[in-house]
């Protein structure tokens, strides 16, 4: 009979937790995790980041200072990882895995392209790891982009990837060697 009242027990209190435990799942995270990826012939590229949303914030200039080195998202510092060679903005960037950090200014970004891996932030950021940089327009886009979102637009011979948040849009063409 003890048995079977403290097997009760627990079951209640199971059940009570139970509304609690599946409402914090069902609460979206803040700056959630975001993959994504094109392939183009044999190249393949993957971006992981993290999106914050604007939640009535002032963006650039604002939130994300002009003019500072920026982990480009939240969380962990943006990584991108390309199974070929490619000429990344311009420049010669080989195979592997590296991290991306942006400086956002009005007229413009500089992109970075930096070789320390798994940071949180740019807290820690090293300009001596910086595989290098350069700098690519700002567009105005006709709609506000509540979270920060990375996109690929895939052409023929190459591939264009977007930066985009509130009504700020940059993009970084990329062609495989």
């Amino acid at each position: 009979m003890l048995r079977r009242i403290f097997l009760l027990a627990i079951c209640c209190i199971g059940l009570g937790l139970a509304p609690t435990m599946a409402q914090d799942s069902l609460t979206p995270e803040p700056s959630p995790l975001e993959v994504v990826s094109v392939k183009l012939n044999d190249l393949y590229m993957k971006v992981v980041y993290s999106r914050p949303h604007m939640r009535g914030r002032d963006i650039f200039g604002g939130l994300v200072p002009y003019g500072e080195v920026w982990r480009t998202g939240a969380n962990e510092a943006t990584e991108i990882t390309l199974t070929e060679d490619v000429i990344f903005g311009g420049k010669e960037l080989p195979a592997g895995t590296y991290a991306i950090f942006t400086i956002p200014n009005e007229d413009s970004w500089t992109v970075i392209v930096n070789t320390d891996l798994g940071q949180w932030g740019a807290f820690k950021y090293n300009e001596e790891l910086n595989l290098f940089t350069f700098e690519v327009p700002v567009e105005k886009t006709d709609v506000a982009y509540e979270p920060f979102t990375i996109t690929f637009d895939l052409n023929k011979d190459s591939v264009s990837m977007n930066m985009i948040w509130d009504r700020t849009k940059v993009t970084i063409p990329i062609e495989p060697q």
